[in-house]
């Protein structure tokens, strides 16, 4: 098989709102019933056809870093971002909370070659705006948000109208949301190609010195005991 470019992206949001199931049913297109808890990060992979349709078609490796959301791995996090191409924010639509530390995780992956201050990391709205990372904002649990008559599912988030970023929201327990043709699956093949675009199409494109070839297994063990 020939060699395939890859994109590194990595998956962040508050521990339990979903981004395990969210990960496994963009990689495999199906639904997982019981994920476990995700100590320290885990990578699912999967290929995506870039511009496809079209005579620039190319298919390119894509690597989803679902890092754990614990606070008590924090200090250790900035390992997995490194080196970063594109940045998928998740948060739980029931869950306002989760909503409002998204800015703390974009912080977090921008910060990754800084020191982390004693006060944590502050949230600074220039820094987004001067962001270069593609990023996609997901709210998971859209069944239950829409039972609860959340708000969430009828406007444009606060984070990501800040960053610029593309939105969705769905529920990971249903295929459906993520099916071919669907809204949900244009805006990620949409995110995926703008992140390829910028890693390998952009004269200032993110990270291009570390363009390598990838040579791992589908998944990687680095998990366990996550319902994230």
């Amino acid at each position: 098989m020939a060699a395939v470019d890859k994109i590194k992206i990595v998956v962040v949001g508050d521990s339990g709102v979903g981004k395990t199931s969210l990960v496994h049913l963009i990689c495999h297109n199906e639904t997982t019933s019981n994920p476990g808890w995700t100590i320290g990060c885990s990578v699912e992979v999967k290929f995506h056809e870039y511009k496809a349709g079209t005579p620039l078609q190319k298919t390119y490796f894509a690597e989803l870093w679902d890092v754990g959301g614990s606070t008590s791995h924090e200090n250790s996090r900035a390992i997995f971002y490194n080196p970063v191409h594109g940045i998928v924010l998740v948060h739980d639509l029931t869950n306002r909370k989760s909503h409002h530390n998204l800015r703390k995780w974009l912080q977090e992956v921008l910060n990754r070659d800084s020191p982390k201050e004693n006060n944590g990391y502050e949230y600074d709205p220039e820094q987004f705006a001067g962001n270069q990372i593609p990023i996609l904002v997901v709210g998971t649990k859209a069944d239950l948000a829409q039972s609860l008559r959340e708000n969430f599912l009828t406007k444009a988030s606060s984070m990501a109208e800040e960053c610029g970023a593309e939105e969705l929201n769905l529920s990971c327990h249903n295929v459906k949301h993520l099916s071919p043709g669907s809204t949900n699956a244009v805006k990620i093949s949409r995110f995926f190609d703008k992140v390829i675009e910028r890693r390998y199409y952009s004269r200032d494109g993110v990270g291009q010195s570390h363009v390598t070839t990838p040579t791992m297994d589908r998944r990687r063990p680095m998990k366990n005991f996550h319902n994230d």
